[in-house]
């Protein structure tokens, strides 16, 4: 153990009465003067700061505010250090900008009122409510209602968000406009995959939105495409080119059978009313494409190949290729100025000819891990490369090229 910088293991807390601690004006001063605290001291800190206040309150503001650190990455600084956080609350709420583009969805549907299911600790009812809608959010955890509750209360939006400590399947959702459901989808061994062993199961969450005149259900976005009824809409987001969630939208105003790629923050969007047929397969011409994951989550790499006029380089492989250039925000665009099969010495011969120093891998299709490639490299100079590793018609491969600015 570093004895350095780890703290004494602390005592059993009640973590309801930690929590009232820290909403008290007394626990408030503290969590504001831990805001811009440094982590690497933090046994310092605590204690200096257990002189003139009591060790459970001292640990309680401590945990706090690593968890407001942490999610700044999702609400943004201004949010994040006035709300609380559990840790499960930070690692599974919803992105900021993620939940306000799914709120403006259901808003602009004349949506006016919804049952949040499942709220966490209502990152998802405080988007629902910024976009004008009155909101009860439901969850069983004591604990983590509580910290919904403090965090409408926090934000001004008590007045909009209603927060109960219930079972959601014993929630009547017929007074609302619209339900949403995000299942939890962690146990304690860790994510889980099956979508009948979320909690609760998609089949009753898809249930509870049939029943609604609008809802939409958060799954995790590797979920098969088999499990998706045919009543819903499957939209796959991504956030700065990180796929960050699949939402099944319900009812009057979305397509059933459709599949859509939003692509944050430019909320570009491809979309396909059913399957699309398998697209051509062909050589690499001069151009590559990624897509962004979004659209390779919602089975619409073939939508990229007809809009570029390409084809793919192996039928297995979402990677598309054209002869001509082609810019879009679902697309990563590069120049491709060598091909050569898979030889570890020749790459790093070329690479040594043409004084590459900075080297960015991208592989599909391919075991070799780019830290493992990059070491044998041994780099040196002052121009940079990127190489894809990768197969073509079958064929382990590598295309190196570097990346097209856009315009």
């Amino acid at each position: 153990m570093d004895r350095v910088n780890a703290l004494p293991p602390a005592g059993p807390a009640d973590p309801l009465a930690s929590f009232a601690a820290l909403r008290t004006p007394h626990g408030a001063a503290l969590l504001e003067e831990l805001r811009d605290h440094d982590p690497a001291r933090e046994l310092a800190t605590a204690t200096r700061l257990r002189r003139s206040h009591p060790a459970a309150l001292v640990s309680a503001a401590l945990g706090q505010a690593r968890l407001r650190q942490r999610a700044v990455a999702k609400f943004g600084a201004e949010d994040a250090f006035r709300m609380f956080f559990t840790p499960d609350g930070v690692e599974q709420a919803t992105r900021t900008s993620v939940a306000s583009y799914r709120a403006e969805r259901f808003a602009e549907r004349g949506v006016r009122s919804v049952a949040d299911l499942c709220c966490g600790i209502g990152g998802d009812a405080i988007a629902l409510a910024r976009a004008g809608m009155s909101v009860l959010a439901v969850d069983r955890d004591p604990l983590t209602a509580l910290v919904a509750r403090a965090n409408a209360e926090a934000l001004g939006l008590q007045d909009l968000v209603e927060v109960r400590c219930a079972d959601v399947t014993g929630i009547d959702t017929s007074p609302y406009d619209a339900v949403f459901v995000d299942p939890a989808r962690r146990g304690g061994r860790g994510r889980i995959f099956d979508p009948e062993a979320y909690s609760p199961p998609l089949s009753w969450a898809t249930e509870a939105a049939l029943k609604a005149p609008r809802a939409a259900l958060k799954i995790a976005p590797g979920v098969p495409h088999e499990a998706i009824g045919p009543q819903a809409e499957a939209e796959w987001i991504s956030d700065g080119g990180d796929v960050k969630e699949a939402v099944l939208w319900f009812g009057e105003g979305f397509t059933p059978g459709a599949c859509r790629a939003t692509l944050l923050p430019s909320r570009a969007t491809l979309t396909s009313d059913g399957p699309l047929p398998a697209p051509p397969v062909g050589p690499v011409g001069r151009y590559l494409y990624e897509p962004d994951g979004a659209v390779i989550r919602a089975h619409l790499v073939a939508d990229i190949v007809e809009r570029c006029g390409g084809r793919l380089i192996d039928e297995t492989i979402a990677y598309v290729t054209s002869d001509v250039p082609y810019t879009s925000d679902a697309t990563a665009a590069y120049e491709i100025t060598d091909r050569m099969p898979f030889n570890m010495k020749k790459l790093k011969a070329l690479l040594r000819e043409r004084q590459v120093g900075v080297l960015t891998v991208k592989k599909r299709g391919s075991a070799v891990e780019p830290e493992e490639l990059r070491r044998k490299m041994k780099l040196q100079g002052p121009h940079s490369a990127t190489v894809f590793l990768t197969r073509v018609a079958g064929a382990p491969t590598m295309l190196i090229g570097h990346p097209v600015k856009r315009s």
